[in-house]
């Protein structure tokens, strides 16, 4: 009987020691391999994104460096990408691009692989990150400053001239990284823009990114994990006012939700927001 045992248990023994050994593995290469070469890309990107603005043509200098900087990361971490709905997508048509937050690879998967030129909605704080908050600043990313009514009513202001240009966007209308993997409240922001320029929203649903890393485990190891990307049908307004911002702002929750993995369907309040 004890042999039988060991025979049977055998294989799971194998499995376990593998994949400690492949976890291993793949830490020593985040470590040596990977982590070098995203310091120095981002230092480059950043760097040719801030002097190609300077010198002219925004549009392309403020996306495709870091286009191709989104791509690079998720490439050189192994990261199988799949992308869902890019048919829903039309030619020289702006969006405002809404999105669930589950993490800071987040920023890399839309970056490198919605394939669509925009302009971020994003926290100030990243003004703060060296070469980072120079070249977002020069590629006219949108600084969100909550600090005062005109503070905020200058970051709207920007975004919708963005808009008006013929530019897309993208938000994140929870305002915060998830703590659980679960979605919690949109703010109306991003839907007031599109109801006051009759702009379609467009949901986005982000899949694999807290399980690469949650936030509670930011500085920590990488953890290996497809990504999927799904671009929902656009919505498009019913009319102008309260009653539009409130149907755009329910049917983008309800794309975005529709598409997450099933252990994170559901809301969940986050004490962030």
């Amino acid at each position: 009987m004890q042999q039988n045992y060991n025979k049977k248990t055998t294989p799971t023994a194998h499995r376990t020691l593998a994949g400690t050994l492949l976890t291993l593995l793949y830490r020593v290469y985040v470590l040596f391999v990977f982590l070098p070469l995203f310091l120095v890309s981002s230092v480059i990107t950043a760097t040719v994104t801030a002097i190609g603005c300077r010198l002219g043509n925004g549009h392309f200098w403020g996306y495709h460096p870091g286009r191709l900087w989104g791509q690079f990361v998720i490439r050189a971490l192994l990261l199988p990408v799949r992308v869902e709905g890019r048919e829903h997508l039309r030619p020289n048509q702006s969006y405002v691009f809404v999105s669930n937050h589950q993490g800071s690879f987040d920023i890399f998967l839309i970056y490198g692989f919605l394939g669509r030129n925009f302009k971020w909605m994003m926290k100030k704080s990243i003004r703060k990150i060296p070469f980072v908050g120079i070249a977002c600043e020069c590629a006219h990313h949108i600084f969100v400053d909550k600090s005062g009514a005109s503070k905020i009513k200058q970051t709207y202001d920007q975004a919708r001239e963005t808009l008006r240009e013929g530019m897309s966007v993208v938000v994140f209308p929870e305002g915060a990284r998830t703590f659980t993997g679960h979605m919690g409240f949109f703010r109306r922001g991003a839907f007031a823009l599109a109801d006051e320029l009759q702009l379609p929203v467009c949901p986005l649903t982000i899949n694999g990114s807290f399980n690469i890393m949650p936030r509670m485990r930011d500085g920590h190891w990488v953890v290996w994990h497809p990504l999927r990307l799904t671009i929902h049908k656009p919505i498009r307004p019913i009319g102008k006012g309260r009653e539009n911002i409130e149907y755009l702002k329910d049917k983008g929750y309800e794309a975005v939700m529709s598409s997450i993995d099933t252990r994170y369907q559901g809301y969940i309040e986050n004490p962030d927001q």
